[in-house]
Order: structure tokens, then C-alpha cells, then sequence
């Protein structure tokens, strides 16, 4: 989703997540990465996606907060909040950040050499 031009935040936060939300399957389990989510380690990280297919979870989804974070009704629908710093970060290095962090957790589920 592309970024608000900022002259309207609270229309442009309703808008992006309801464009999110249409792309959201009911079965979903949705991690929403945001600020204010919960903090884990990487080894934290690998153990609950571990868990996720014996807890009936057969997709997550994860969704990273827009410029002006996520509206209520996105934050609703999250099944769990997730933060990968407190520091307000670019999408594109949240992206990164997020996408590193699967792989290290990857790494760690198959008791793989990783980078501590």
C-alpha cells in the first residue's frame, strides 16, 4: 500500500485499512506489526511460528502498520501485535527488518548456525 501525502492522516489510516482489510481471508491469522506491539527475540520469534500450525493455524499474515499507524478496525481484526522496535521505522526497512528476522527465525527452528 502506498503512504498517505499526509493531508489527511485519519482518512488516509481508515482508507489503507480498509483496503487492507478486503485482502484479509477470514481464516487469517494476522500478526500487525506496529510500534506499540509486542517485543520477542529472534528465538521467541521462531518458537511461536513453531507453534502456529499445532494451534490450527494454517496462514499468517503479516501486516505492517502504514505511516500513521493502523486504524481500529485493522487493530480489531489483528490476532496479535508485533513490534519490531520502538523507533518509527521506514516500510521499507520494516519490511527488511521483518523479512530478516523470518529467515533468522527459520534458521533457528532447523537448529541452524545464526548470527547471535
Amino acid at each position: 500500500m502506498r503512504a498517505s501525502d499526509g493531508a489527511d492522516p485519519a482518512r488516509a489510516v481508515r482508507a489503507e485499512g480498509e483496503a487492507i482489510l478486503k485482502l484479509l481471508d477470514p481464516s487469517d491469522h494476522v500478526w500487525l506489526l506496529e510500534r506499540t506491539g509486542e517485543q520477542m527475540t529472534s528465538e521467541e520469534l521462531a518458537r511461536r511460528i513453531e507453534r502456529l500450525p499445532h494451534q490450527g493455524i494454517a496462514r499468517l499474515t503479516l501486516v505492517i502498520a502504514g505511516t500513521y499507524g493502523a486504524s481500529e478496525a485493522l487493530q480489531a481484526r489483528a490476532d496479535e501485535r508485533w513490534s519490531l522496535s520502538p523507533l518509527t521505522l521506514l516500510h521499507e526497512w520494516a519490511r527488511a527488518l521483518l523479512l530478516e528476522q523470518l529467515y533468522r527465525a527459520a534458521k533457528i527452528a532447523r537448529d541452524e548456525p545464526y548470527h547471535h
